[in-house]
């Protein structure tokens, strides 16, 4: 495969190189990429390295359109570009630069179970998890909702499920924003959005959605794995969702409406799915209160997700799922825009900081912080694929000070879904699996193909990235067991 990226790329050290302001003229800012040299052969293969430079255009844009090493191809920005914008300095929201799948994020649950005790029911769990929780493409869960609720979901997030007797309060502690984010604004949401979203709430969704048994087989921190109650061996989960149709349909609205801000407000931009507006500006905050939305609904989508998982586990084991340590370690968001305070210049500004794929990593002693976090930092979960790994790290003030505190979100993809149903066979892939000790169960079998090892990056190799350049810390890796995809 040819490289498809031409243009200068001038090395700063080992995991960090330059695309030069001089490279467009209209560039505002040089583009940073976190990659090392390996990573970055597949990275020049797609039109990624092109989006970092036009996201460099942004009105407003601060220090630099960052790209982490799990960066791929996406819509206007790459899938693991990251950038802020100050919001005095006319500032712009990108729906592009949030996505399609507002707010899919990622939970992770321990329990008290070690990997040798529980083995011979991994095939019953994944069976009765692929029965008891909705998957796939439209998928309609059980959990139904009249349109009243619906709004309500979109106020006030995770916290309405756990009103619902889906959780409690110290799973709202253990999520970002405590499940909701302040400022949503039902009257910005469609009514299309709203058809879409009724009755897919505790739903897992298709694609790289999945539901995940993991077992960890390594501990990198162990001071931090015993503050987490987290030993080799243990069995974890990973529930990896979005905000489903809701949130396709509000990027998709905003997206199309947002294009006549280019002109209206001036912006110059080479592509056109770089539509933006303001912060400031009546269609920004429109965005911004729709965006809100979406993401609370996601979190209480998690919630209920995660609800469903323990019932089952509960039906398997015969026991509360308290008694079995289901406990929310954290939830982290992937695709979203947050207005937070950074120092920049020797002056706090309140920046708009877009995360395309990428992960919050706030480091010991930020404010938004729970309690039992502040000393760690924020957990930072980091999704691989079904046949490989996952990890659990944790934030960095090195990253509040180079990456607007954000990290990697996943593996990243190699090979789009066409190309990988291409060249992947299924059966060989499902032999593997299982030589492998993993089970697998999908709502189509074109999924499970599309979603393929070989389709995606080494995890192994991003995480290595962002832990030996200290923008997050590795704390133990996990791998699978048993998945559920959609």
């Amino acid at each position: 495969m040819s490289d498809i990226w031409q243009g200068p790329l001038e090395k700063i050290d080992d995991y960090r190189w330059r695309i030069p302001k001089s490279y467009k003229p209209g560039m505002r800012v040089p583009g940073i990429i976190y990659a090392d040299e390996k990573l970055l052969k597949d990275i020049r293969h797609d039109k990624a390295l092109e989006q970092v430079a036009n996201v460099a255009f942004l009105p407003g844009i601060v220090n630099a359109s960052l790209a982490m090493p799990d960066i791929h191809w996406g819509y206007g920005f790459s899938i693991g570009g990251v950038a802020a914008t100050d919001i005095e300095q006319g500032g712009v929201i990108s729906p592009g630069g949030v996505g399609f799948d507002i707010n899919c994020g990622v939970r992770m649950l321990k329990t008290n179970f070690q990997y040798e005790e529980i083995k011979d029911r991994i095939k019953d769990l994944v069976y009765t998890l692929f029965s008891d929780v909705p998957a796939g493409v439209g998928s309609k869960g059980d959990i139904r909702v009249s349109a009243r609720e619906e709004k309500e979901i979109l106020f006030k997030g995770s916290k309405w499920a756990v009103d619902k007797g889906y959780g409690t309060e110290e799973d709202l502690e253990c999520t970002e924003e405590y499940g909701a984010i302040q400022g949503a604004d039902p009257s910005c949401v469609s009514d299309r959005a709203y058809e879409r979203g009724k009755a897919q709430s505790g739903t897992l969704g298709s694609g790289n959605h999945f539901l995940e048994i993991q077992v960890i087989d390594q501990l990198y921190d162990r001071d931090i794995c015993d503050e987490f109650e987290l030993t080799l061996g243990q069995v974890t989960i990973m529930i990896h969702s979005g905000s489903r149709g809701l949130g396709y349909q509000v990027c998709d609205d905003y997206t199309k409406s947002m294009i006549h801000c280019l002109q209206k407000y001036n912006i110059n931009v080479p592509d056109r799915q770089l539509a933006c507006a303001p912060v400031n500006s009546p269609e920004g905050k429109n965005y911004l209160g729709a965006m809100k939305c979406a993401a609370n609904y996601a979190w209480a989508n998690r919630q209920c997700l995660m609800h469903l998982t323990r019932k089952v586990f509960e039906k398997v084991f015969g026991m509360p799922w308290e008694k079995m340590g289901m406990y929310l370690i954290y939830d982290v968001a992937h695709n979203i825009a947050k207005l937070e305070k950074y120092i920049i210049d020797d002056k706090e500004k309140t920046l708009c900081v877009h995360r395309k794929g990428a992960t919050r990593a706030f480091g010991p002693g930020h404010p938004a912080l729970p309690p039992r976090y502040k000393k760690t930092g924020q957990p930072v979960i980091i999704p691989g694929d079904m046949g490989r790994n996952s990890y659990l790290l944790v934030g960095t003030q090195k990253a509040i000070e180079e990456t607007f505190g954000s990290t990697c979100h996943g593996a990243g993809r190699l090979k789009s879904r066409t190309a990988a149903t291409k060249s992947i066979n299924l059966d060989a892939l499902l032999k593997e699996l299982e030589s492998k000790g993993i089970m697998v169960k999908a709502s189509g079998r074109g999924t499970i193909v599309e979603e393929a090892p070989e389709a995606y990056k080494d995890v192994n190799e991003v995480v290595n990235v962002v832990h030996n350049v200290g923008i997050s810390k590795r704390v133990c890796r996990m791998r699978p067991l048993g998945v559920i995809k959609g």
